[in-house]
């Protein structure tokens, strides 16, 4: 009986290893051969896709791991899971370091999405009545550009000290008296139809199958907010300069990403390299 109680003790002790070995196999970094990338779907995971081959050749395999939130990709990169993630503009990433105590930094810059008015109930801008809904995100920075791009379009008027840190609280004259309502990001396109317009962030309109080209209004290409939104590749501070790193942006800022981003999403996704 003892015998069989020592073999017991062994055969778990060399499983308990086993899995150990394996859970570490799956943290991002461990593989230095291994990229593991966090993205949003649309248009980051789709772009992603297109340089697989590429890296493969410099000798990489790219893992991308789709998220559909804001939060856990960053979580991700910070902890270890992951060793970038490509989903977030600039002023998101300082204001969520900010926010966190973390110390994620860019590793290079790939591309901008204008931010656009979608029509839900009501088709056009002189057509909204008093009281009309407009949905925006709720998210830092991103909640103040939607509201500029309704400031811009008349709609409203807010306080210029609030900047692109603006919420509703910093509209000073609503003439409309428009009913802001703030929301997460990812459900604007789900609730289009229910409110009378939203503005939605670039990739979930591209995800939710909206075009910029029907959108009622639109941020200009030369606008404040195309150099303060550029999306960028996040990654720890101190891994922005390792070698793996260097080849993902590298295929990113590619002739072939360019064109691919003209082509599949008509100006949705305006490369900036």
């Amino acid at each position: 009986m003892k015998k069989k109680i020592a073999s017991l003790l062994v055969l778990v002790l060399a499983l308990g290893t086993v899995f150990a070995f394996t859970g570490c196999g799956s943290k991002g970094g461990d593989d230095e051969n291994v990229i593991k990338v966090g993205a949003t779907p649309a248009p980051h995971a789709e772009v992603l896709e297109i340089i697989k081959d590429d890296l493969e050749k410099e000798g990489y395999t790219l893992e991308i791991v789709e998220y559909n939130d804001y939060i856990l990709p960053n979580k991700g990169v910070t902890e270890g899971e992951l060793d970038a993630n490509y989903f977030q503009h600039i002023s998101y990433l300082n204001n969520y370091n900010e926010e966190n105590g973390t110390d994620l930094v860019s590793a290079g810059t790939i591309h901008y999405e204008p931010f656009a008015l979608y029509a839900g109930k009501t088709a056009k801008i002189e057509d909204l009545k008093e009281g009309a809904q407009i949905a925006v995100p709720n998210d830092g920075t991103n909640e103040g550009r939607a509201l500029k791009l309704l400031e811009a379009q008349g709609l409203i008027k807010l306080n210029k000290e609030a900047g692109f840190l603006a919420t509703k609280v910093d509209i000073i004259d609503n003439p409309l008296k428009l009913d802001i309502v703030e929301m997460e990001a990812a459900q604007l396109p789900r609730v289009l139809e229910t409110v009378d317009m939203a503005v939605i962030n670039g990739n979930y309109a591209i995800d939710g199958g909206l075009k910029l080209a029907d959108a009622i209004a639109k941020e200009a290409g030369d606008s404040e907010a195309a150099q303060a939104y550029a999306n960028i590749i996040a990654v720890a501070k101190g891994n922005e300069d390792s070698a793996k790193i260097k080849a993902l942006v590298k295929a990113l800022q590619s002739d072939e990403v360019k064109d691919f981003m003209n082509k599949q999403y008509e100006g949705a996704v305006v490369a900036l390299f």
